[in-house]
């Protein structure tokens, strides 16, 4: 399965790699932490890995490695302004819980 950006999420991404001047994508990715588990890592991409799968959203390429893969398949990355607040939210239908922060999530 796929790992996607809404199309908020895509041109947020390409207006970051436009002003930074370089990037071939998205990064992302899964790490043990957090207070329920695991943490998603999410960075700009100056090159692939050998193993990176890629994925095309919007004209931005998402990429993931195989280990994290398994824990994001299927998983959206959308931008959303709440209030005052903006950032990136992950909405992951392999999450079984997240943490009340938001920050972490069990499979």
């Amino acid at each position: 399965m796929a790992v996607t950006l809404t199309e908020s999420a895509a041109k947020r991404v390409s207006k970051f790699i436009e002003k930074r001047g370089k990037g071939v994508g998205l990064r992302l990715a899964v790490k043990t932490s957090g207070c329920s588990g695991f943490s998603y890592a999410i960075e700009y991409a100056d090159a692939t890995e050998p193993d990176d799968l890629l994925f095309e959203s919007f004209g931005v390429t998402v990429l993931v490695d195989p280990k994290s893969h398994a824990f994001l398949a299927g998983t959206e990355l959308d931008f959303v302004r709440e209030g005052l607040n903006e950032g990136f939210k992950f909405n992951n239908p392999n999450a079984t819980a997240n943490c009340g922060c938001g920050e972490s999530f069990s499979v």
